[in-house]
């Protein structure tokens, strides 16, 4: 998971530099067809079998609003916001994992997902202050994060049931196949870009492709097939550490204190919410204190599951040296023979 992580944060920075030069929907469909293309290679060479059915409404649904409905959203946000705001608002996905995991599968809404969602939309109502000295459009690139992590959250929750009838390679491949698909209306826009865009913004788009989606992506499906999606959606905490620093190294953007404050509100809040997983351990057995000399001690109760001693049942015409039988007395059985 920390190559995931550490390919995702860096996705943020890339998106910035290429946003400048590639429409929301061009720089999404160049990087999932890199993607497709890479990885549809290795799932030929690998020899890679059709998923079965049951997998399929996983696989659409993750293609379409992960990697399509994600990426386009979150391109558009990063032309208005830095990459660092995007990365802490983006991150209040594991909220809405848990939330829709509640609601589709029939988790439950525990008091600490309640309070997690009041506290995390809190710190995006923070940020979206923070930033509204730079006019409407800043706004609206916080409402476009809090859509890319919309689009993630479900992407989430419906790639997990696929696993069970697919491979981490069938889910991935084909989920990004469909992304693909889903932005192919803006293939025009992406020949233009292609046209006019400088070498460093496409090479950055290849590596958008090669790096933080064909692998990224693939690791995470290997560790999702093997992780509750809740805890797995967690580990993502640390992306936006990453994405701060990685961005001030590279561009010279860091988001602003009152920024930086709102977004730790927003992870406080995916933290708490977190708190309904935690699995509460089971009181100790009380042990039955000692009886007081002279009094008869308590019997002890049966254990769960204990077979109670069958009752010595004497035989009928049995002599007094008999032993008695242990064998309770049953029906009278009488054996037929076949006609």
């Amino acid at each position: 998971m920390t190559v995931s992580m550490l390919l995702w944060a860096s996705a943020f920075v890339s998106i910035r530099v290429s946003a400048e030069h590639y429409t929301p929907g061009a720089l999404a469909l160049g990087r999932l067809l890199t993607a497709s293309l890479a990885l549809g290679c290795v799932f030929l060479l690998q020899r890679g079998k059709w998923p079965d059915r049951r997998a399929w409404p996983g696989i659409l649904t993750s293609g379409v609003m992960w990697f399509g409905v994600y990426m386009v959203a979150l391109n558009w946000a990063e032309q208005i916001v830095d990459a660092g705001t995007a990365a802490l608002v983006v991150n209040v996905g594991p909220l809405i994992i848990a939330l829709l995991s509640g609601w589709f599968l029939k988790e439950g809404f525990p008091a600490p997902l309640l309070i997690g969602i009041a506290v995390s939309f809190a710190g995006a109502g923070v940020v979206a202050l923070s930033v509204s000295g730079d006019g409407p459009s800043s706004l609206g690139g916080v409402a476009l994060c809090l859509v890319a992590a919309l689009g993630y959250g479900i992407g989430v929750v419906a790639q997990k049931p696929a696993l069970r009838y697919a491979s981490p390679a069938q889910v991935t491949t084909l989920g990004c196949a469909v992304g693909a698909v889903a932005c192919l209306p803006f293939g025009g826009q992406l020949v233009t870009g292609l046209a006019e865009a400088p070498p460093s913004a496409t090479v950055n788009l290849v590596y958008l492709g090669l790096f933080p989606t064909a692998l990224a992506f693939s690791t995470w499906a290997y560790a999702l097939a093997r992780t509750p999606a809740g805890r797995l959606g967690a580990t993502t905490y640390v992306v936006p550490v990453f994405v701060v620093l990685i961005s001030w190294a590279a561009l010279g953007e860091v988001p602003g204190p009152v920024t930086m404050l709102g977004g730790a509100i927003c992870l406080a809040g995916v933290a708490v919410s977190r708190l309904a997983g935690l699995r509460r351990t089971p009181a100790p057995a009380p042990t039955p204190e000692p009886a007081e000399p002279g009094e008869p001690a308590e019997p002890a109760e049966p254990r769960t599951g204990s077979v109670p001693e069958p009752e010595l049942v004497a035989e009928p015409g049995a002599g007094p040296n008999v032993a008695p039988s242990t064998t309770p007395p049953g029906p009278e059985t009488h054996t037929t023979a076949p006609d």
